[in-house]
């Protein structure tokens, strides 16, 4: 597959698995959205593979894996690209393009698959510490993939590309509580259910959504303190990166506030953010990237949770 057909393969792939970020995606310089789009692709690749799905829709194709096995031909693959053999998989070629352009360790590719192989495990997840865990390796190493392919490099920075994509996955649970709990998956602290005396199985029950509008609640606030330390890594960054990635921002957390306001009906319908809401934190995005480069960054907090 030649490389304009790689981009929009990727383009194709963003504008269903991610309208959030698709929008903010068009604001980057070409180069840097190009190879953005083409490692998104790659992470919703991986994710529908082991879901047995396309794009988050079921795919009958992929039914006579099991998870395991899904999981161990995403590995190899993974393996494969970084060796220098030809793709054949789109995503996986672009992944590869995007891996040798911008030096992506393979430490990272493979981390983000161990967030995948948790899934497969069933994996627990007893303290919000624990959570975080999980949210580092779906979301925060993604962060510090695109943080490298912004151009970052130095650690402290990519500290804080970490944060935001923590943010936007406990923005996600919160947001996909019911619909997690209906494939059979938590990730809220099991200590956060026994004091609100529910059990994972009881979260799909509409009796509950009382109950569950206060853990959501909990989350959305929990993301905060990460939201606000992603905003100290934008005057890092390139300004049309920094404009796309406060707009990410604004739109994820829009999301969460919205989770939040709507208590137990947040789960009626899917939250999200209209094309004239997504207009305005577009423009405010400018804002924010611009008003960033004026604030001393303050230290990371010590208390957020730390990468390893």
């Amino acid at each position: 597959m030649n490389d304009a057909a790689l981009l929009e393969h990727a383009t194709q792939t963003i504008a269903v698995g991610s309208k959030s970020f698709a929008s903010a995606s068009r604001l980057f310089a070409p180069a840097t959205r190009r190879s953005a789009l083409m490692l998104y692709a790659w992470c919703r690749h991986c994710d529908d593979v082991v879901d047995g799905q396309a794009l988050g829709f079921a795919s009958a194709s992929l039914d006579a894996r099991s998870p395991e096995q899904r999981l161990a031909y995403l590995r190899a693959q993974t393996r494969q690209a970084y060796a220098g053999e030809v793709m054949e998989e789109p995503a996986f070629a672009a992944f590869q393009y995007v891996a040798r352009e911008h030096q992506i360790a393979p430490e990272l590719a493979f981390a983000h698959l161990e967030g995948f192989a948790m899934d497969v495990r069933g994996a627990r997840y007893l303290t919000l510490n624990d959570t975080l865990g999980y949210c580092y390796h779906v979301a925060g190493v993604v962060g510090l993939m695109m943080a490298q392919v912004m151009g970052v490099r130095d650690a402290a920075v990519l500290d804080r590309a970490c944060d935001l994509g923590l943010a936007f996955q406990l923005t996600n649970i919160a947001r996909d509580i019911v619909e997690d709990a209906q494939a059979g998956r938590c990730y809220l602290p099991e200590t956060w259910l026994a004091e609100a005396g529910l059990a994972p199985p009881q979260l799909a029950e509409a009796r509950h959504r009382e109950a569950l509008a206060g853990l959501a609640a909990r989350l959305v606030d929990a993301a905060e303190p990460y939201y606000r330390s992603a905003r100290a890594g934008l005057p890092a960054l390139p300004l049309r990166s920094a404009w796309a990635i406060a707009t990410a921002r604004g739109v994820y957390r829009e999301i969460g506030v919205k989770v939040r306001d709507a208590g137990p009906h947040a789960w009626d319908r899917r939250q999200g953010t209209s094309k004239a809401e997504k207009l305005g934190l577009l423009l405010r995005g400018a804002g924010v990237a611009v008003g960033a480069r004026a604030l001393n960054e303050a230290p990371r907090p010590a208390a957020l949770w730390q990468r390893p």
